[in-house]
């Protein structure tokens, strides 16, 4: 059934308005987003501290409390009633949208199955203001956050996208973020184009642009601070070449070549196999445990 939500007209409820912070340089505060923050009722924030340092800066004294990933199925119902009960409500992150890498999106989804309008405003992202300037083509991209921590997953996921046309965009910590190059560069080759966005917005921003060699070369010799996104020109050779050698496969064999080659196990396997050859998980399943259909 579909729905339709005309979000300046008149509310039966309060309304939930999703407010970007500054990814670091706080004059990227937009008026609009000031002025919501003021006329709201409550504040629900990642990480009332640090919230209350931008709220003190533009004289806001709204109530906060406290949305974060740990609490988030406590404090969804009880924001839900306040928002059935005509009270107005932001949502923030400790920077940047609500949502992207960070908490939220349940308290979107619940607001929306309950009727509530939920009201976006525009403002700071570091995966697109880094994207922009990265002399990498922009569009198409595909945004994936941060990656497996582990290094069997790391090499699995970083295999599936190499398969990729389109510009990968991630966010990395400094104490991750020469590992996480390291394994690109031999995933997808030492000659890839590949962008370090670091520290975006604040006094100490900086671009590293070059190969993912390149990269790692200068990641070796720098003492690696702030937070970066990166950004990795897409694989232009990508087809369905690797896609095509399983044409001759049983259902059985393909998931042991995927298990196999990308250390992943039976259950991620047979996953992956029903989403590469367009198929029922369950006949995957059967075919792999030689089950009677």
């Amino acid at each position: 059934m579909i729905e339709t939500q005309k979000s300046f007209e008149k509310q039966e409820t309060g309304i939930l308005y999703l407010v970007p912070t500054p990814i670091g340089n706080l004059e990227d505060m937009t008026f609009r987003a000031v002025n919501i923050l003021k006329e709201v009722d409550l504040i629900a924030a990642e990480d009332t501290r640090n919230t209350q340092k931008l709220l003190n800066h533009f004289e806001i004294v709204t109530h906060q409390i406290s949305f974060h990933e740990h609490n988030s199925k406590e404090r969804t119902p009880q924001l839900i009633d306040k928002l059935l009960n005509g009270n107005s409500i932001a949502q923030v992150s400790d920077a940047g949208m609500p949502s992207i890498s960070d908490p939220g999106v349940d308290l979107v989804k619940a607001a929306i199955e309950a009727d509530i309008s939920v009201v976006p405003l525009p403002g700071p992202n570091a995966a697109l203001t880094s994207l922009i300037a990265s002399g990498i083509s922009p569009q198409p991209f595909y945004f994936l956050g941060f990656l497996p921590r582990k290094k069997k997953e790391l090499i699995a996921e970083l295999e599936e996208l190499n398969k990729r046309k389109e510009t990968l965009v991630f966010y990395e910590s400094p104490h991750r973020v020469k590992q996480v190059v390291e394994e690109m560069s031999s995933v997808f080759g030492a000659e890839r184009k590949l962008v370090l966005a670091r520290e975006v917005t604040k006094r100490f921003e900086e671009f590293i642009r070059g190969t993912t060699e390149e990269v790692v070369e200068w990641l070796n010799n720098e003492k690696i601070r702030g937070e970066f996104v990166i950004i990795v020109e897409g694989n232009e050779d990508a087809d369905t070449k690797e896609d095509k050698i399983w044409e001759n496969w049983t259902l059985k064999e393909h998931v042991e070549f995927i298990m196999e080659n990308y250390a992943l196990s039976s259950k991620q396997a047979m996953k992956e196999v029903a989403l590469l050859r367009d198929i029922p998980k369950r006949e995957v399943y059967t075919a792999y445990h030689e089950l009677d259909s």
